[in-house]
């Protein structure tokens, strides 16, 4: 019988000790807020939106909204993020992502100041994390790493293959179960003989988006398998990049989406301010 890997029950731990850890900061003065920044009305970028703020609110941190206009130029972005660098209460800059084709995302990213990067997606956070230094972590990819260590599942020494090589999810997460001391596989598009390496994993990681791609016949027997795939079938429900029905059952443990890893995402968003509100001192 697979254990159902309870992401919105972990992330909920998390947030309750990062709401202590808040209070202690704010009784030694410490305190700051995260600005939180939407080019345009995209309903799920909204949705993603709305529940940022509800976690600051519910660990007791501040947070500033800036809901901007479809037609909002680059130049007017990177105003605002240079106005929120400069601000010495905002310890957290998240400008959310996908922005509309006319701003260049890569430019939205590096203006960010590398220590308000609570996305762990600036050039300087990747070399950090790439070295094994602290910096901020991709939410995504840490959120997995502590769903892997809560759930008491074994990393080191483990094979854990990663559909996928994103920026985003799948080359971080390959550092980080790297740092964990796994021996891992990076696998995409053009790789050969897909099937036959996810069936080597102990821990396979589904990071591709394509909705219920990961069948029986990826799995070996026992597995884990991390499914990052967030998307709607055609009865409009949510469904991974996991055919979760028929993948469950040779597992050991798998997560479910929803309420997998996307509570990790928004609970570790959560723990990279409390850290850049802890380095910063007292406003």
């Amino acid at each position: 019988m697979a254990v159902i890997i309870d992401g919105k029950k972990i992330s909920q731990q998390i947030k309750d000790e990062l709401k202590e850890r808040v209070e202690a900061l704010q009784a030694e003065g410490k305190s700051g807020a995260l600005a939180v920044v939407q080019v345009g009305s995209d309903p799920a970028s909204g949705v993603y939106v709305r529940n940022k703020k509800n976690a600051c609110a519910y660990i007791g941190i501040e947070s500033l909204a800036y809901e901007l206009k479809e037609e909002t130029t680059q130049q007017e972005l990177l105003s605002l993020i240079e106005k929120l660098n400069q601000d010495d209460h905002v310890k957290g800059i998240l400008v959310q992502l996908p922005l509309p084709a006319h701003i260049d995302e890569n430019a939205v990213i590096r203006a960010i100041a590398p220590q308000k990067d609570v996305d762990g997606f600036h050039p300087q956070s990747v070399g950090l994390m790439t070295i094994g230094q602290d910096g901020f972590l991709p939410c995504t990819p840490a959120g997995i790493i502590q769903l892997l260590k809560r759930t008491g599942i074994e990393i080191a020494g483990k094979h854990c293959v990663i559909i996928g090589r994103s920026n985003i999810v799948g080359k971080p997460m390959a550092l980080l179960m790297l740092r964990e001391h796994a021996t891992v596989t990076i696998t995409h598009s053009r790789t050969k003989n897909l099937q036959e390496i996810c069936r080597q994993a102990d821990i396979l990681i589904a990071a591709l988006g394509k909705p219920r791609f990961v069948g029986a016949e990826y799995i070996k027997e026992g597995a884990v398998v991390i499914d990052v795939g967030i998307h709607r079938n055609e009865e409009n429900k949510l469904c991974g990049d996991v055919d979760f029905e028929n993948v469950e059952p040779l597992t050991s443990a798998i997560t479910p989406v929803p309420g997998g890893v996307g509570p990790m995402t928004i609970a570790m968003l959560m723990q990279n301010c409390v850290e850049s509100i802890a380095k910063e001192g007292a406003v």
